[in-house]
Protein backbone atom coordinates (compact mmCIF):
# COMPACT_ATOMS: atom_id res chain seq x y z
CA UNK A 1 0.00 0.00 0.00
CA UNK A 2 1.15 3.13 -0.96
CA UNK A 3 1.98 5.97 1.61
CA UNK A 4 -0.44 8.79 2.21
CA UNK A 5 0.53 12.55 2.36
CA UNK A 6 -0.58 15.49 4.29
CA UNK A 7 -0.19 18.53 2.05
CA UNK A 8 -0.55 21.83 4.31
CA UNK A 9 0.87 24.01 1.48
CA UNK A 10 -2.30 25.74 1.07
CA UNK A 11 -4.73 27.64 2.66
CA UNK A 12 -7.28 24.78 2.97
CA UNK A 13 -8.20 23.42 5.97
CA UNK A 14 -6.58 20.01 4.60
CA UNK A 15 -5.25 18.27 0.96
CA UNK A 16 -5.20 14.28 0.70
CA UNK A 17 -3.32 12.91 -2.16
CA UNK A 18 -1.65 9.66 -2.97
CA UNK A 19 1.46 9.65 -4.29
CA UNK A 20 1.59 10.46 -8.14
CA UNK A 21 1.86 6.79 -9.90
CA UNK A 22 1.26 4.98 -13.18
CA UNK A 23 -2.99 5.31 -13.29
CA UNK A 24 -4.53 1.54 -14.54
CA UNK A 25 -7.99 2.54 -15.91
CA UNK A 26 -10.56 0.14 -14.51
CA UNK A 27 -14.42 1.11 -15.63
CA UNK A 28 -16.02 -0.65 -12.11
CA UNK A 29 -20.18 -0.30 -12.16
CA UNK A 30 -21.38 -0.24 -8.80
CA UNK A 31 -24.61 -0.95 -10.24
CA UNK A 32 -27.27 0.27 -12.86
CA UNK A 33 -30.40 2.35 -12.49
CA UNK A 34 -33.64 0.99 -13.03
CA UNK A 35 -35.76 2.04 -15.55
CA UNK A 36 -38.55 3.94 -14.19
CA UNK A 37 -42.33 4.59 -16.15
CA UNK A 38 -45.46 6.07 -15.06
CA UNK A 39 -46.75 9.26 -13.58
CA UNK A 40 -47.01 9.29 -9.76
CA UNK A 41 -45.39 6.04 -9.16
CA UNK A 42 -44.31 4.56 -5.66
CA UNK A 43 -40.38 3.78 -6.15
CA UNK A 44 -39.48 2.69 -2.31
CA UNK A 45 -41.01 1.38 1.34
CA UNK A 46 -42.64 4.40 3.06
CA UNK A 47 -40.62 6.12 5.24
CA UNK A 48 -39.19 5.32 8.42
CA UNK A 49 -40.25 7.47 11.33
CA UNK A 50 -37.60 10.46 12.82
CA UNK A 51 -36.52 9.10 16.01
CA UNK A 52 -37.44 11.99 19.06
CA UNK A 53 -33.89 13.96 18.69
CA UNK A 54 -33.70 14.31 15.12
CA UNK A 55 -37.55 16.41 15.82
CA UNK A 56 -35.64 18.18 18.67
CA UNK A 57 -33.35 19.54 15.90
CA UNK A 58 -35.52 20.24 12.98
CA UNK A 59 -37.75 22.22 15.57
CA UNK A 60 -34.25 24.36 15.81
CA UNK A 61 -33.36 24.34 11.86
CA UNK A 62 -36.52 24.18 10.13
CA UNK A 63 -34.65 22.84 6.85
CA UNK A 64 -33.61 19.75 8.61
CA UNK A 65 -35.46 16.41 6.99
CA UNK A 66 -35.09 13.03 8.10
CA UNK A 67 -33.20 11.29 11.16
CA UNK A 68 -29.88 11.74 12.06
CA UNK A 69 -27.54 10.20 9.10
CA UNK A 70 -25.26 8.11 9.60
CA UNK A 71 -22.29 6.70 7.49
CA UNK A 72 -25.12 3.77 6.26
CA UNK A 73 -27.73 6.24 5.68
CA UNK A 74 -25.77 8.33 3.45
CA UNK A 75 -24.10 4.94 1.83
CA UNK A 76 -27.87 3.29 0.83
CA UNK A 77 -28.93 3.20 -2.04
CA UNK A 78 -32.44 4.63 -0.85
CA UNK A 79 -32.87 7.09 2.40
CA UNK A 80 -36.17 7.38 4.68
CA UNK A 81 -38.67 8.80 2.41
CA UNK A 82 -40.94 7.37 0.02
CA UNK A 83 -40.77 8.79 -3.08
CA UNK A 84 -43.01 9.34 -6.70
CA UNK A 85 -42.18 10.68 -9.67
CA UNK A 86 -43.55 12.62 -12.89
CA UNK A 87 -42.63 12.92 -16.37
CA UNK A 88 -42.52 16.36 -17.85
CA UNK A 89 -42.80 16.81 -21.60
CA UNK A 90 -41.02 18.72 -23.51
CA UNK A 91 -44.48 20.15 -25.32
CA UNK A 92 -45.41 21.69 -22.20
CA UNK A 93 -42.26 23.67 -20.87
CA UNK A 94 -39.65 26.05 -22.60
CA UNK A 95 -35.83 27.01 -22.38
CA UNK A 96 -35.34 23.14 -21.66
CA UNK A 97 -36.36 19.93 -22.69
CA UNK A 98 -38.58 18.50 -20.14
CA UNK A 99 -37.92 15.42 -17.54
CA UNK A 100 -38.36 13.91 -14.99
CA UNK A 101 -39.27 14.94 -11.23
CA UNK A 102 -38.64 12.82 -8.44
CA UNK A 103 -40.15 14.03 -4.81
CA UNK A 104 -40.97 12.49 -1.56
CA UNK A 105 -44.48 11.77 -1.47
CA UNK A 106 -45.29 12.56 2.11
CA UNK A 107 -46.03 16.59 2.69
CA UNK A 108 -45.45 16.03 6.38
CA UNK A 109 -42.33 17.73 6.38
CA UNK A 110 -43.48 20.78 4.73
CA UNK A 111 -41.62 21.84 1.99
CA UNK A 112 -37.85 20.64 0.32
CA UNK A 113 -34.80 22.04 -1.16
CA UNK A 114 -34.87 21.20 -5.05
CA UNK A 115 -32.19 20.00 -7.24
CA UNK A 116 -32.18 20.32 -11.58
CA UNK A 117 -29.64 17.43 -13.27
CA UNK A 118 -28.35 18.32 -16.78
CA UNK A 119 -26.41 15.29 -18.61
CA UNK A 120 -23.65 15.48 -20.89
CA UNK A 121 -22.97 16.19 -24.70
CA UNK A 122 -25.17 13.22 -26.47
CA UNK A 123 -26.81 12.02 -23.66
CA UNK A 124 -30.15 12.10 -22.35
CA UNK A 125 -31.70 12.46 -18.97
CA UNK A 126 -31.54 8.65 -18.68
CA UNK A 127 -27.81 9.05 -18.06
CA UNK A 128 -28.37 10.70 -14.97
CA UNK A 129 -32.08 8.74 -13.58
CA UNK A 130 -30.34 7.12 -10.94
CA UNK A 131 -29.64 10.27 -8.95
CA UNK A 132 -33.44 11.07 -9.02
CA UNK A 133 -34.89 8.18 -6.14
CA UNK A 134 -31.30 8.20 -4.45
CA UNK A 135 -31.40 12.33 -3.61
CA UNK A 136 -35.25 12.59 -3.40
CA UNK A 137 -35.30 9.75 -1.30
CA UNK A 138 -33.28 11.41 1.02
CA UNK A 139 -35.28 14.82 1.20
CA UNK A 140 -34.86 16.65 -1.77
CA UNK A 141 -36.94 17.01 -5.63
CA UNK A 142 -34.86 16.32 -7.97
CA UNK A 143 -35.58 17.26 -11.72
CA UNK A 144 -33.14 15.21 -14.05
CA UNK A 145 -33.76 17.14 -17.24
CA UNK A 146 -33.38 16.93 -21.26
CA UNK A 147 -32.02 19.27 -23.11
CA UNK A 148 -33.00 21.47 -25.86
CA UNK A 149 -30.51 19.19 -28.14
CA UNK A 150 -28.36 16.76 -27.02
CA UNK A 151 -25.09 18.91 -28.76
CA UNK A 152 -26.25 22.09 -26.44
CA UNK A 153 -22.40 23.42 -25.04
CA UNK A 154 -22.12 24.24 -21.45
CA UNK A 155 -23.58 27.38 -21.78
CA UNK A 156 -26.82 26.62 -22.96
CA UNK A 157 -27.01 23.79 -20.54
CA UNK A 158 -26.65 26.46 -17.81
CA UNK A 159 -29.38 28.32 -18.73
CA UNK A 160 -31.51 25.29 -19.11
CA UNK A 161 -30.58 24.34 -15.80
CA UNK A 162 -31.84 27.36 -14.65
CA UNK A 163 -35.01 27.47 -16.62
CA UNK A 164 -35.90 24.29 -15.00
CA UNK A 165 -35.75 25.42 -11.89
CA UNK A 166 -37.46 28.29 -12.34
CA UNK A 167 -40.58 25.69 -13.73
CA UNK A 168 -40.24 23.41 -10.90
CA UNK A 169 -41.24 26.30 -8.46
CA UNK A 170 -43.35 28.53 -10.61
CA UNK A 171 -45.49 25.67 -12.95
CA UNK A 172 -44.72 22.39 -12.41
CA UNK A 173 -47.21 20.24 -10.34
CA UNK A 174 -45.06 19.69 -7.54
CA UNK A 175 -43.89 23.35 -6.77
CA UNK A 176 -46.15 23.44 -3.47
CA UNK A 177 -43.70 21.41 -2.11
CA UNK A 178 -40.23 23.32 -2.78
CA UNK A 179 -38.69 25.61 -1.30
CA UNK A 180 -38.20 28.30 -3.86
CA UNK A 181 -35.36 29.94 -1.51
CA UNK A 182 -33.49 26.37 -1.16
CA UNK A 183 -32.29 25.28 -5.17
CA UNK A 184 -29.33 23.48 -6.37
CA UNK A 185 -27.88 22.54 -9.95
CA UNK A 186 -25.90 19.41 -10.51
CA UNK A 187 -24.79 17.94 -14.17
CA UNK A 188 -22.49 15.81 -15.88
CA UNK A 189 -19.66 16.48 -18.15
CA UNK A 190 -20.71 19.67 -20.32
CA UNK A 191 -23.79 19.03 -17.75
CA UNK A 192 -21.08 19.78 -15.39
CA UNK A 193 -19.61 23.03 -17.13
CA UNK A 194 -23.18 23.83 -17.53
CA UNK A 195 -23.67 23.68 -13.42
CA UNK A 196 -20.81 26.13 -12.66
CA UNK A 197 -22.73 28.25 -15.51
CA UNK A 198 -25.66 28.21 -13.42
CA UNK A 199 -23.53 29.11 -10.34
CA UNK A 200 -21.83 32.04 -11.73
CA UNK A 201 -25.24 33.58 -12.86
CA UNK A 202 -27.45 33.12 -10.15
CA UNK A 203 -25.37 33.12 -6.91
CA UNK A 204 -28.70 32.62 -5.27
CA UNK A 205 -28.61 29.20 -5.54
CA UNK A 206 -27.63 26.73 -2.54
CA UNK A 207 -25.32 24.70 -4.45
CA UNK A 208 -23.86 23.61 -7.19
CA UNK A 209 -22.08 19.65 -8.38
CA UNK A 210 -20.37 19.46 -11.41
CA UNK A 211 -19.39 15.73 -12.19
CA UNK A 212 -16.21 15.34 -14.44
CA UNK A 213 -17.49 18.36 -15.55
CA UNK A 214 -16.08 20.07 -19.59
CA UNK A 215 -15.86 23.64 -19.87
CA UNK A 216 -13.60 25.71 -22.37
CA UNK A 217 -13.65 28.29 -19.75
CA UNK A 218 -11.23 27.82 -17.16
CA UNK A 219 -11.43 30.28 -14.31
CA UNK A 220 -13.97 30.82 -11.81
CA UNK A 221 -13.28 33.44 -9.85
CA UNK A 222 -17.07 35.08 -10.16
CA UNK A 223 -18.66 31.80 -8.03
CA UNK A 224 -20.00 32.16 -4.78
CA UNK A 225 -22.35 29.14 -4.58
CA UNK A 226 -20.85 26.49 -2.33
CA UNK A 227 -19.18 24.10 -5.19
CA UNK A 228 -18.36 20.38 -5.05
CA UNK A 229 -16.45 18.95 -8.03
CA UNK A 230 -16.06 15.23 -8.96
CA UNK A 231 -13.24 14.23 -11.06
CA UNK A 232 -12.07 10.88 -12.08
CA UNK A 233 -8.12 9.83 -12.36
CA UNK A 234 -8.84 8.20 -15.57
CA UNK A 235 -11.10 10.55 -17.19
CA UNK A 236 -9.83 10.65 -20.79
CA UNK A 237 -12.43 13.35 -22.56
CA UNK A 238 -12.43 15.94 -19.64
CA UNK A 239 -8.79 15.42 -17.46
CA UNK A 240 -8.53 16.27 -14.49
CA UNK A 241 -5.66 18.33 -15.09
CA UNK A 242 -7.65 20.41 -18.03
CA UNK A 243 -11.00 20.12 -16.35
CA UNK A 244 -11.92 19.80 -13.09
CA UNK A 245 -8.70 20.64 -10.96
CA UNK A 246 -8.19 23.72 -12.60
CA UNK A 247 -11.85 24.44 -12.39
CA UNK A 248 -11.47 23.82 -8.62
CA UNK A 249 -8.31 25.94 -8.09
CA UNK A 250 -9.58 29.05 -9.83
CA UNK A 251 -12.68 29.10 -7.03
CA UNK A 252 -12.15 31.56 -4.93
CA UNK A 253 -10.66 30.56 -1.36
CA UNK A 254 -13.57 32.17 0.41
CA UNK A 255 -16.25 30.12 -1.19
CA UNK A 256 -17.17 26.86 0.44
CA UNK A 257 -15.63 24.43 -2.45
CA UNK A 258 -14.26 20.89 -2.49
CA UNK A 259 -13.14 18.61 -4.78
CA UNK A 260 -12.91 15.01 -4.66
CA UNK A 261 -11.11 12.72 -7.58
CA UNK A 262 -12.40 9.46 -7.70
CA UNK A 263 -9.95 6.30 -7.98
CA UNK A 264 -10.01 3.62 -11.58
CA UNK A 265 -12.43 5.99 -12.79
CA UNK A 266 -13.75 7.41 -15.92
CA UNK A 267 -15.54 10.22 -17.51
CA UNK A 268 -18.54 8.02 -17.28
CA UNK A 269 -18.58 6.97 -14.01
CA UNK A 270 -21.10 9.53 -13.19
CA UNK A 271 -23.42 8.07 -14.98
CA UNK A 272 -24.34 4.41 -13.13
CA UNK A 273 -24.94 4.27 -9.60
CA UNK A 274 -21.77 5.04 -7.41
CA UNK A 275 -21.42 5.12 -3.72
CA UNK A 276 -18.85 7.68 -3.05
CA UNK A 277 -20.69 10.30 -5.71
CA UNK A 278 -23.79 9.45 -3.65
CA UNK A 279 -22.68 9.78 0.12
CA UNK A 280 -20.75 13.29 -0.79
CA UNK A 281 -23.36 14.77 -3.21
CA UNK A 282 -25.70 14.19 -0.33
CA UNK A 283 -23.95 15.67 2.36
CA UNK A 284 -23.39 18.56 0.34
CA UNK A 285 -26.77 19.23 -0.72
CA UNK A 286 -27.90 18.69 3.55
CA UNK A 287 -25.28 20.74 4.17
CA UNK A 288 -25.79 24.06 2.10
CA UNK A 289 -29.37 23.64 0.74
CA UNK A 290 -30.44 22.25 3.73
CA UNK A 291 -28.08 24.24 6.08
CA UNK A 292 -27.92 20.77 8.19
CA UNK A 293 -24.73 20.48 10.08
CA UNK A 294 -25.59 17.27 11.00
CA UNK A 295 -23.61 16.33 7.69
CA UNK A 296 -21.03 18.68 7.88
CA UNK A 297 -19.39 15.55 10.24
CA UNK A 298 -19.17 13.40 6.38
CA UNK A 299 -17.27 16.78 4.93
CA UNK A 300 -14.75 18.35 7.51
CA UNK A 301 -12.38 16.85 8.43
CA UNK A 302 -11.32 16.13 4.86
CA UNK A 303 -11.70 12.26 3.75
CA UNK A 304 -8.75 10.54 3.21
CA UNK A 305 -7.54 8.82 0.10
CA UNK A 306 -8.58 5.27 0.12
CA UNK A 307 -9.38 2.64 -2.52
CA UNK A 308 -12.17 4.65 -3.70
CA UNK A 309 -11.00 8.36 -3.41
CA UNK A 310 -7.49 9.37 -5.45
CA UNK A 311 -8.50 12.56 -3.87
CA UNK A 312 -10.10 14.97 -1.43
CA UNK A 313 -9.71 18.98 -0.98
CA UNK A 314 -11.46 21.39 0.47
CA UNK A 315 -12.02 24.02 2.72
CA UNK A 316 -13.02 23.07 6.45
CA UNK A 317 -14.87 24.04 8.75
CA UNK A 318 -17.40 25.85 6.29
CA UNK A 319 -19.40 28.55 6.63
Amino acid sequence: MEPLHHDTSTPEAGRHRRKPRSRTVRLSLAGLALALTGTGVALMPAAQAAPENAVQAAAENPYERGPDPTEDSIEARTGSYRVSETRVSSLSVRGFGGGTIYYPTSTADGTFGAVAISPGYTAYQSSMSWYGERLASQGFVVFTIDTNTTLDQPGSRGDQLLAALDYLTEDSSVRGRIDSGRLAVMGHSMGGGGALEAAKDRPSLKASIPLTPWNLDKTWREITVPTFIVGADGDSIASVRSHAEPFYESLPSSTNRAYMELNNATHFTPNTSDTEIAKYSISWLKRFVDNDTRYEQFLCPIPRPSLQIEEFRGNCPHS
